[in-house]
């Protein structure tokens, strides 16, 4: 049996508050795009950081049999995106977040607070 969204979403922000990911926001852009349904918007310090982010919320959802059908920006560490189908992982060094603002790109969007959050 495969895993809901919501297992998947809360799965993805436990990984990357592990690896200390913060200012995690969820969007959902279902009714928006048809792309994916949720994007999960979080930001690390440093590129090491969001490399190391990254490689968690992979090895954790594969664990549970959730490949990452997509990655993309991993070698620089600037921007990485996770595309898990019906969500994507969009993590940023700080500075990046700021420069591209996909939360005023997507402002529409809903916001869904992260279920298992220690950070909210």
């Amino acid at each position: 049996m495969g895993l809901s969204p919501q297992e998947l979403l809360n799965l993805i922000v436990t990984a990357a508050e592990e690896k200390k990911g913060f200012d995690i926001v969820i969007l959902q852009v279902g009714h928006l795009t048809t792309v994916c349904d949720y994007f999960v918007i979080l930001s690390g310090r440093s590129t090491v950081q969001v490399k190391a982010i990254a490689e968690h919320i992979q090895d954790k959802l594969m664990e549970r049999g959730v490949p990452v059908l997509r990655r993309e920006g991993f070698r620089e560490g600037f921007w990485v995106l996770l595309d898990y189908g019906d969500i994507v992982v969009h993590l940023f060094r700080e500075e990046e977040r700021e420069f591209y603002g996909l939360e005023r790109l997507w402002r529409d969007a809903p916001i869904i607070k992260p279920a298992v959050s220690s950070l909210t």
